[in-house]
């Protein structure tokens, strides 16, 4: 996996998350220890969505962050977007959102609206797994209004302290071992790119200069779960 890039990536990526569409939700509480619905909780929260807002959850997969969207602001207008389709076939069902939220099937480097049409464009685990990261925040922000505000959700390389030798542990074995169990053979192949694809991302503070130069101001980062999550926010300069 690691030395595709370019359309190659982007198909790969595509296909693995459609083969474990089914079972990604339960996959992701048990190896986060349910944590990631604080996260995105946390990710809901930073958008800062205004009454009847408009929100862009870009690789939705089954719609988590747009569900908790509308938790908070149950008036919002939500649209779930993802180039993998079965993942977001999987979220339309699930009661009592999926049928709230709109779906359309799309890109990340090539976003199907308007300029200026979004208060908030959220964002879960896209940027580890897009091919061009640079391109991706200039679509985002190209579709977010002036003073809109962009949230990122994302794994981080694991920080050199005491804890990493126990960290790349799970990674490595933990991880692909639950997805096995879980989620069969193709679980178990998605859930050993997680570790690889995570250890050849950026750091929070590398992700963060990124958002800071695609346009963004006060682009901040808050580091969780011992440092291998991060959620990055910044906002549209008007």
């Amino acid at each position: 996996m690691a030395q595709l890039d370019g359309d190659q990536r982007s198909a790969y990526v595509q296909a693995m998350f459609d083969r474990i569409a089914d079972r990604y939700d339960l996959i992701n509480r048990l190896i986060s220890g349910g944590q990631d619905l604080k996260w995105r909780r946390l990710v809901v929260e930073k958008a800062a969505l205004p009454p009847d807002g408009s929100l862009l959850d870009i690789a939705a997969g089954t719609g988590d962050i747009a569900f908790e969207a509308l938790k908070r602001t149950p008036t919002a207008q939500v649209v779930c977007a993802d180039f993998a389709l079965k993942m977001m076939q999987v979220g339309r069902r699930r009661a009592p959102y999926g049928q709230q939220v709109a779906w359309m099937g799309a890109d990340a480097l090539r976003l199907p609206y308007a300029d200026g049409s979004f208060d908030a464009v959220v964002s879960g685990y896209l940027m580890r797994n897009v091919a061009d990261i640079p391109g991706a925040l200039a679509e985002q922000g190209r579709v977010l209004k002036p003073g809109g505000r962009i949230v990122i959700l994302d794994t981080s390389p694991p920080p050199d302290n005491l804890l990493k030798p126990l960290i790349m542990l799970h990674l490595r074995y933990g991880i692909p071992l639950i997805g096995r169990v879980v989620g069969g053979k193709a679980a178990a192949e998605a859930y050993r790119y997680l570790p690889e694809s995570t250890a050849a991302f950026k750091t929070p503070t590398e992700l963060a200069q990124m958002v800071a130069a695609a346009g963004f101001a006060e682009a901040r980062f808050k580091s969780l779960m011992f440092g291998t999550m991060a959620v990055h926010w910044g906002i549209k300069r008007g």
